[in-house]
């Protein structure tokens, strides 16, 4: 019996009859459509055995991380045909019951790869020690993901260094402009005239405090827990000619105390909050605003239900976003009010973000051998597997992603908000 003999009844039992996933194995053997739209390679022993010790989604990516298992062919075309057969409700991705467990157990007898667990690829983040989500744990999640070098993120990224959802205008023909549309979308929603004071948490690459600053003459303090990327927002805003009205801090949105601010950003860095600190979140921001002052939080969301538990097999926490925790957005609305916010505008972007991965997708696979010369194959690997699996996240409502606009009244209840969203979008 061949290898691919032995792991097709696997695959089978995780993808149904129809498996839409080509094979191939180490000794040549192969098995499933010949022109599916991806194909497994599965390069050694060692790939099988990972999956052996992790059953699900962590076993898959480490072997695929590591090299032991290739994906050939179009990435996200081979994601859609998994989700054709995949749970609605879950998606893609490895789903192991009893007699799963069984078939593997007997596959891993006949084909000898029964042994210890591999140690796991470098780019597995390490077991951090602290209580969850506080400052210290906090930024070394912080670190893992986002000091992987500028160069790298500018290869994935392009031109905007945004690492966020970009808002898909008219005139938005590319991921680049289609980011300095989603600055200019917040900038609006903020209000923004010349002179204000703006603070943007979790800046990033800082590219919002530069159209802040250098488009309606703000002056901006962006906040950040990656020295990689302060290094390279300071630089930024010098280099643009805007140093004397931005300042970028390595520094917790929690040691934050130099209010009040006119407005307040916050793209993409609610995500890494985490459940049990979300009011202390909404609380500072709150006592960071004066009276009047707005804010806008853009944060990607999950569908309701009853809290995800922090699972020790999930391929994001251990790669992507240790401790990243995405909630509802109900949940997210309420801790903003229960601070004392009035929350004037809600809009999603969900689809916006599946066609932002998509094109990061794109720019990392065209950019291949340079992204993997400054990381690693294993880091160009990560990032090109959770992207497009984030793509199908969004595609396909599991996923959402939301600006939430709100504002701090003044003591009598006045907010000084437009009276209509036309308005408001007209403001600045």
């Amino acid at each position: 019996m061949t290898v691919a003999d032995s792991v097709a009844p696997l695959a089978r039992a995780v993808l149904g009859d129809q498996v839409p996933v080509g094979i191939m194995c180490w000794d040549g053997s192969r098995s499933g459509p010949p022109d599916a739209p991806w194909q497994v390679r599965i390069n050694n022993r060692r790939g099988l055995r990972r999956l052996l010790w992790a059953p699900n989604d962590l076993g898959f990516a480490r072997a695929y991380v590591s090299g032991d298992i290739d994906i050939e062919g179009d990435l996200l075309a081979g994601l859609d045909a998994l989700e054709e057969v995949a749970d609605p409700t879950r998606g893609p991705g490895v789903q192991i019951d009893g007699n799963t467990k069984k078939a593997l157990a007997r596959a891993a007898l006949r084909l000898g790869i029964v042994g210890p667990p591999p140690k796991p690829p470098a780019e597995e983040m390490k077991p951090v020690r602290g209580r969850r989500h506080d400052k210290a744990r906090d930024a070394a999640a912080i670190s893992h993901h986002y000091d992987v070098g500028n160069d790298f993120y500018e290869l994935v990224l392009g031109e905007s260094m945004t690492y966020s959802c970009a808002y898909w205008d008219q005139q938005a023909d590319d991921v680049t402009a289609a980011q300095f549309a989603k600055c200019d979308l917040v900038a609006r929603k903020l209000g923004l005239t010349e002179g204000m004071r703006v603070l943007d948490v979790g800046c990033g690459w800082g590219t919002f405090a530069l159209h802040a600053a250098r488009q309606y003459g703000a002056h901006v303090v962006g906040v950040t827990l990656s020295q990689e990327q302060a290094d390279y927002a300071s630089q930024r805003m010098v280099d643009a000619g805007v140093g004397g009205l931005v300042e970028i801090r390595v520094q917790d949105y929690r040691d934050i105390g130099d209010g009040p601010y006119d407005a307040i950003s916050s793209i993409g860095m609610a995500e890494h909050v985490g459940d049990v600190m979300l009011a202390t979140y909404a609380a500072d921001l709150f006592a960071l605003l004066r009276p009047q002052g707005r804010l806008l939080n853009h944060a990607i969301s999950r569908r309701p239900g009853p809290p995800a538990t922090f699972s020790k097999t999930s391929f994001i926490d251990r790669y992507v976003f240790p401790d990243g925790e995405i909630l509802p957005l109900a949940t997210m609305i309420e801790a903003l009010e229960g601070s004392g916010f009035e929350v004037r505008d809600v809009e999603s972007l969900r689809e916006h973000y599946a066609l932002t991965l998509r094109a990061w997708v794109r720019n990392l696979e065209a950019n291949w051998d340079e992204a993997v010369a400054h990381s690693s194959a294993g880091r160009a690997r990560v990032w090109r597997l959770y992207m497009a699996g984030a793509a199908l996240g969004f595609e396909g409502n599991r996923l959402g992603i939301n600006q939430v606009l709100a504002v701090k009244c003044s003591d009598r209840g006045r907010s000084d908000m437009p009276g209509t969203r036309a308005e408001l979008m007209r403001s600045a």
